[in-house]
């Protein structure tokens, strides 16, 4: 079974680059992050023609999540984070596919820092945290993956030095990831590739993408009954060298049946 996490930076606007990377890779389950559209824009037509069904909580121009599946149906289990009734932002969607729980996420950015963005951050982290618990006590197999906009340690940044404030880096997000991580979940790309220099974003800007000037900053946390069957991980970085491709390549897993 292989599972992908895309953040698309606009599904519509991206959509020839999606349908291609679909066509080539043919991943059975993909969670997309910034879909950056109303519900219904959400490119469904396009989705089904490829042999996926969705599920979909859109945002007019931010955010918005997906999650796709190939294996049959993908069955909702919520649209949003708990802990906050308040939060209009559309950040999370959650389904059941093949018998796995899947939680797709967007994690805010959080800058600047300091700032009620960066409070929001961690406030959100701490919903994550709660509700990753829960998910560990029912038992089941469970994958929570997405853009979780935090860069956990030097080698996940080229020039780590110069994120030191920046709140994808800043301590309190690195602690509040690895906390995840001492609940039980297992960071697949560091499972398989533990000192390895792998990225999934690359800016637009000071052409980065040339220079492999990237962080790692898209995960994927597998619950314990998942690790065991993890075969094989990695980036699909050519994507993002692609005309008008969004800033992250797609990230993938391989489990074994």
């Amino acid at each position: 079974m292989k599972i992908a996490t895309y953040n698309v930076n606009s599904i519509n606007a991206r959509l020839p680059i999606l349908q291609r990377w679909l066509a080539e890779e043919q991943p059975d389950i993909v969670c997309f992050q910034e879909l950056k559209a109303i519900q219904e824009n959400f490119p469904l037509q396009a989705i089904n023609d490829l042999g996926y069904q969705a599920i979909w909580h859109g945002q007019k121009s931010w955010n918005g999540v997906a999650i796709i599946s190939r294996l049959g149906e993908v069955v909702e289990r919520r649209n949003v984070l708990p802990g906050d009734d308040e939060d209009a932002q559309s950040r999370y969607i959650e389904a059941e596919v093949n018998g796995i729980i899947i939680g797709c996420l967007y994690l805010p950015n959080g800058n600047p820092y300091p700032g009620e963005k960066f409070d929001y951050k961690l406030r959100w982290m701490e919903r994550l945290h709660r509700h990753a618990a829960d998910l560990l006590a029912t038992g089941k197999p469970a994958i929570l993956c997405g853009d979780y906009n935090v860069i956990p340690s030097e080698i996940d940044a080229y020039k780590p030095e110069n994120w030191v404030n920046d709140a994808l880096f800043r301590p309190e997000s690195r602690e509040a990831f690895y906390k995840l991580i001492d609940q039980g979940w297992t960071d697949a790309i560091r499972q398989l590739y533990p000192k390895e220099t792998i990225y999934t974003y690359w800016d637009y800007f000071r052409n980065a993408y040339g220079r492999n000037a990237g962080l790692r900053i898209d995960h994927f946390l597998l619950s314990p009954q998942l690790t065991g069957r993890l075969t094989a991980a990695g980036v699909n970085r050519n994507v993002r060298g692609r005309e008008k491709s969004s800033d992250h390549g797609p990230v993938w897993i391989e489990l074994a049946d």
